[in-house]
């Protein structure tokens, strides 16, 4: 009996020592590691056309592609807005304007993040970012059949802001909190305008204001430019609110081997034309916007 015991007790601890061992490779965040575990886990949120919800968009052929070039699996983790950086870096965060406060430990879940991720101050303080992705802004929009008419370019962006911004007053707009359209990032509360947190989903947004939850809202470029296409007629640009902006991949700042290999793939990408086919089939649209990002690809 005691000998039969002394395996069980045996069995307990290998038990244990196994799944040590595959907890601290489930933790594991830089290429050696991916490597050695064999899979590369993507941190993705479902948006606009970077990451669809139904497996495949920008970010998610990217990732994949990147997973092939490393030689290991690719797996998908779903993800949202408030957690998707505590998922990679193991804290949780707070924002606060172009700061940052780490509150407590959280459990990694992926190895990078990749689903239109904005290059944000507050984000560059825990979150290392790749070279762009994806070029980006913040518009203001609206009804097509609002009074409210967009402004005259002056080829001076902080100019048009001021315009922009100016237009707001008095108006409701929606905006959505911990993102890139946090009405923080902009103190759109300085415009006199009445700022509505938003309590859907980024793609959501257009849609609600052509159902008149409000006369305007904020929209970074990717979902602006599908809406646009989405809705016909329905919809209007005003403005910019905030200069042009890009997007890339965030790896965590004790990955920079991982992040150092995704760059190389990038170029690499973008040399033989696999990267502009991607943009082409997801944003066809959006070399007419910023033909400055895609001059040369």
């Amino acid at each position: 009996m005691r000998e039969k015991g002394k395996g069980r007790g045996f069995s307990i601890i290998l038990s244990a020592l196994l799944t040590f061992t595959t907890v601290t490779c489930a933790l594991a965040a830089d290429l050696d590691a991916i490597k050695k575990q064999g899979t590369l886990r993507h941190l993705g949120v479902p948006y606009a056309n970077f990451v669809s919800g139904s497996g495949d968009g920008l970010d998610v052929e990217l990732c994949q592609l990147f997973a092939k070039h490393l030689g290991v699996k690719y797996e998908y983790v779903k993800t949202d807005w408030g957690t998707v950086i505590p998922d990679l870096i193991g804290k949780k965060v707070k924002a606060k304007g172009a700061e940052v406060e780490i509150t407590e430990d959280a459990p990694v879940k992926g190895d990078m993040i990749a689903n239109g991720f904005t290059v944000l101050p507050w984000r560059e303080k825990v979150v290392k970012f790749s070279e762009p992705t994806f070029p980006s802004q913040i518009w203001l929009i609206a009804r097509a059949d609002s009074p409210v008419k967009p402004i005259i370019p002056t080829k001076d962006i902080n100019k048009d802001i001021a315009l922009t911004r100016a237009l707001m007053k008095g108006k409701k707009v929606l905006s959505l909190e911990k993102t890139c359209l946090d009405p923080k990032l902009y103190d759109l509360a300085a415009t006199g305008a009445k700022v509505i947190g938003f309590m859907g989903q980024l793609n959501e947004l257009a849609p609600a204001i052509i159902n008149n939850e409000a006369e305007m809202t904020i929209l970074d470029v990717p979902d602006a430019l599908i809406a646009i296409e989405k809705w016909p007629g329905k919809l209007k640009i005003i403005g910019p609110i905030s200069p042009k902006q890009i997007m890339g991949a965030g790896f965590a700042q004790d990955a920079p081997k991982l992040l150092a290999e995704y760059n190389i793939f990038l170029a690499g990408i973008k040399k033989d034309g696999t990267y502009m086919k991607l943009i082409n089939t997801y944003y066809p649209s959006a070399r007419m916007y910023f033909p400055d990002f895609f001059k040369g690809l």
